[in-house]
């Protein structure tokens, strides 16, 4: 045993000294080092940086545009308004959302002649008024007929009303011809015609146009499947940028069960025009295939059990199921052989057409405004009205094709045509098909395209 103080072998403390000085001499080394590094860091400090570069500033003074250039108050730009005449609108009615407050107006559209168009408020059509920056009238617009067609073309006409600049007002008529455009459009038959006409957004007075022009090759109450196709090109009409009705068809392709019909619009000189198909022929046949624009057969050209007096009887006609009051038109060009109350048949006209055709028309409910016997009528005019008068158990046309007064079946008869296109007529023709067969292979095109695209998915 060692004791304290004595001299000899070190103690155990004395020993855990000896281990620990060199931990003394590492911080005091760190310490040395950090102490030079800074010494260093702030021999660095004092060197002094480069001269900043020279900056020049160049200005100059725009004039910019007042964001504002005047008040509102001395702005000289009219405020437009506009209101569509709702059922049931009055005149006060529609100057109170004009926020027309001008003394004696509404007194003098109702008193002065020259303002009677605006007696009648015609619902959808539109109103307009401009005003100044104080809210005076400067005139007032009643487009009382959006469109019309007359000999110079397509027509808009409005009633205006201005400021005399004496306290009252003036009233005039105006008119101007539309802007015309052409539209395009295709679609395929789902469910219905006029179905596959609004999916591709097509007037119904086209819809009607289709019917007729290729009346005499497709019957489109009994014929249409689904998967038909159309193709047309029409007429709009414009104006100031509002369209404001439709014109004719210009071309047209309609495949039915797998076949194409097709109508181009070609107007010779000196001819009022007509529709043909590519090839030149006339379109416009002897006959139309009904003379309903839509209905439902009701019963066929053959023997069947009579619906009044029982037993089989041989029907020499066709029946169209149709509404009383339905139009009846003429299915050829024809003069009134015969008009008035005929037996079984009720009401009825024949109609007497060229060569050995005659056709006619049972059971109306009554006769077109004036039509006599020995007047003339043409293909598509209105000759009378579905009704049940005779032997007739419910509204009906009961319709006859006859050929040197025997009746023949309209629905199964290859009905005449006309003449086709020859000589210069048909150098002409070519021309102006060509422009919409482009347009309509074109079409096609991009449906076949579109149907590629959706089977490869």
């Amino acid at each position: 045993m060692f004791k304290k103080g004595t001299t000899g072998t070190p103690s155990f403390r004395d020993t855990l000294r000896s281990h620990r000085k060199p931990h003394h001499f590492i911080r005091n080394g760190v310490a040395l080092v950090a102490l030079g590094l800074f010494a260093g860091a702030g021999a660095l400090a004092v060197v002094q940086p480069p001269p900043a570069p020279i900056v020049y500033q160049a200005q100059q003074r725009l004039t910019l545009p007042d964001p504002f250039p005047a008040p509102l108050s001395e702005s000289t730009a009219p405020f437009i308004a506009e209101t569509q005449i709702r059922r049931g609108d009055t005149l006060a009615a529609l100057l109170q959302r004009l926020r027309i407050q001008e003394r004696g107006l509404q007194q003098f559209l109702v008193q002065n002649e020259d303002a009677r168009s605006i007696y009648k408020l015609y619902p959808g059509r539109t109103v307009q008024a401009a005003l100044d920056n104080v809210g005076n009238l400067i005139w007032l617009r009643y487009n009382h007929t959006p469109g019309v067609t007359e000999k110079d073309g397509y027509v808009s006409k409005w009633l205006e009303v201005s400021v005399d600049g004496k306290g009252g007002f003036l009233a005039s008529e105006h008119s101007t011809v539309a802007d015309t455009h052409v539209r395009i459009a295709e679609s395929e038959i789902k469910s219905s015609l006029f179905g596959a006409a609004d999916d591709a957004d097509i007037p119904d007075a086209i819809t009607i146009q289709m019917t007729e022009i290729l009346g005499s090759k497709i019957d489109f109450i009994q014929d249409l499947r689904k998967g038909d196709r159309f193709r047309v090109i029409y007429e709009t009409y414009s104006h100031d940028g509002r369209e404001i009705g439709v014109g004719k068809i210009l071309a047209l392709e309609f495949i039915n069960k797998s076949k194409a019909y097709e109508a181009v619009w070609f107007a010779p000189e000196k001819s009022s025009g007509s529709y043909y198909d590519f090839d030149g022929k006339n379109l416009k046949g002897a006959f139309l295939r009904t003379a309903l624009k839509f209905s439902r057969i009701s019963s066929t050209f053959g023997m069947r059990k009579h619906p009044v007096h029982g037993g089989w009887r041989g029907h020499k006609g066709v029946d169209y199921a149709a509404a009383s009051g339905t139009p009846i038109h003429a299915t050829a060009d024809g003069q009134v052989e015969f008009i008035g109350q005929q037996n079984g048949y009720g009401n009825t006209i024949i109609l007497k057409h060229h060569g050995k055709f005659s056709t006619l028309y049972a059971h109306q409910t009554r006769f077109a405004k004036g039509l006599k016997k020995g007047d003339s009528v043409k293909q598509g005019e209105l000759i009378g009205y579905v009704g049940a008068t005779g032997w007739a158990t419910g509204p009906h046309l009961h319709y006859e094709f006859r050929v040197d007064n025997k009746q023949i079946d309209p629905l199964s008869v290859d009905l005449p045509v006309a003449r086709s296109l020859d000589g210069p007529q048909r150098k002409m023709f070519e021309q102006t098909v060509a422009q919409y067969r482009e347009h309509i292979d074109l079409l096609a095109t991009l449906q076949t395209s579109d149907n590629t695209k959706v089977a490869s998915r």
